[in-house]
């Protein structure tokens, strides 16, 4: 295996750390959540007091001022234990940074500490049922009042943290006819009247994560729910841009630490598993197969923390956080997909972690824009675009 040289020593106690609080406070109970559909509550003040939240922000938000690496190391443990119901990482580095680099300082210093805390959790509320990929098509809008507020209606659906959410950045049309133009963001707090949200969707995967459909009717928000304030107006559609490459890398990371997870159960299952008088790592199939995927991993994660350099040093373009988090993704299911086979009929049951793995890795070539999608970000930038 080649050395890992992006992280410090200062990194990998940090994963220690985090590891510790992931076995103590989420191994016990997340089967648990999977069934009920959602996480507890509780997990994420425990969270927010050991400093687990928003790590990558502000010390003077509540935040610690870290290096996104430890977002990273974040990510990388969630995934390989196979805990995808904690929406630790898109509250603290999706929906945090849109309030750090765009929010007012009065937008900032209501709720960052909060969400650094825990005591409120936050979403992004970008699909809807007809636009999912396509964010130019949502049709969600915040109509201008004359007294300088707006009134929200629409919906959105598949939403990451809705149900638990207190704090929700909607998507939604100011100037239905400008297209992308017409595009801002708002802050909706829970308890707005208006804002109403679904039960916790029944998913494939993914099972303890509390995706939920959100639903505005005439949602009244003042003039400072605008994220920005004025200067942002009809700007949202060039911050969601700003934003998607980091938003792809993150699904590159979990892919890559999830699959690498599926390699370690597979080898310790072929040795224990006896068939025609041998363990099933004794066949030339089982070993070359694995090896074949140990392979094309090692050369996910080498290309994954290059891109994380480039992350660290402002360099990271869209075409290349494209290109990681669709070759991962297609990855992780083929991964998913030989590992499971090489379980045998163990590999369809849900008390093995490669079942359960395997249901939550097919989500990850859909959100963060399909791999088609990234596909077209790719030719776009190899002038191949359709004008």
């Amino acid at each position: 295996m080649i050395e890992r040289t992006v992280f410090t020593a200062e990194h990998e106690a940090f994963r220690d750390s985090f590891r510790r609080f992931v076995q103590a406070e989420i191994a016990p109970h997340h089967a648990d959540w999977e069934n009920q559909g959602h996480v507890d509550k509780t997990v994420w003040r425990k969270a927010g007091a050991l400093g687990f939240l928003n790590m990558s922000m502000p010390a003077t938000l509540g935040g610690s001022d870290a290096d996104k690496l430890f977002s990273v190391v974040q990510i990388e443990e969630l995934s390989a234990a196979g805990f995808t119901g904690i929406g630790f990482v898109l509250h603290s580095e999706i929906v945090s940074p849109y309030l750090l680099h765009y929010g007012t300082d009065a937008q900032k210093e209501k709720y960052m500490p909060r969400l650094s805390s825990g005591d409120m959790v936050g979403a992004i509320a970008m699909t809807e049922p007809s636009a999912g990929s396509d964010l130019q098509g949502i049709k969600t809008t915040a109509a201008l009042q004359a007294d300088g507020s707006y009134v929200l209606n629409g919906s959105k659906t598949y939403i990451t943290n809705g149900w638990h959410s207190d704090l929700v950045i909607v998507v939604a049309k100011t100037n239905p006819a400008a297209g992308a133009k017409g595009t801002s963001l708002f802050l909706v707090e829970a308890g707005t009247p208006g804002f109403t949200k679904g039960k916790p969707l029944h998913k494939l995967g993914l099972k303890a994560q509390d995706t939920c459909e959100l639903f505005f009717d005439n949602v009244h928000l003042p003039a400072d729910s605008l994220l920005g304030g004025a200067n942002y107006l009809n700007r949202g559609f060039i911050c969601l841009m700003e934003q998607l490459p980091w938003e792809r890398l993150q699904i590159a990371i979990g892919a890559v630490a999830a699959s690498q997870a599926a390699i370690g159960w597979t080898l310790d299952f072929v040795k224990q598993r006896h068939v025609f008088g041998q363990a099933v790592a004794a066949f030339q199939n089982t070993r070359f197969k694995l090896a074949e995927l140990q392979t094309e991993v090692q050369i996910a994660r080498v290309f994954v923390d290059k891109c994380t350099e480039l992350l660290l040093q402002d360099k990271l373009d869209t075409a290349t956080a494209s290109m990681a988090k669709y070759w991962t993704t297609d990855l992780q299911c083929k991964v998913m997909d030989e590992c499971v086979q090489l379980h045998g009929g163990s590999g369809f049951m849900w008390e093995y972690p490669i079942t359960r793995a395997y249901a939550d890795a097919r989500v990850q070539r859909i959100y963060g824009g399909t791999n088609e999608i990234m596909k077209e970000v790719i030719t776009r930038s190899m002038g191949l675009g359709v004008k």
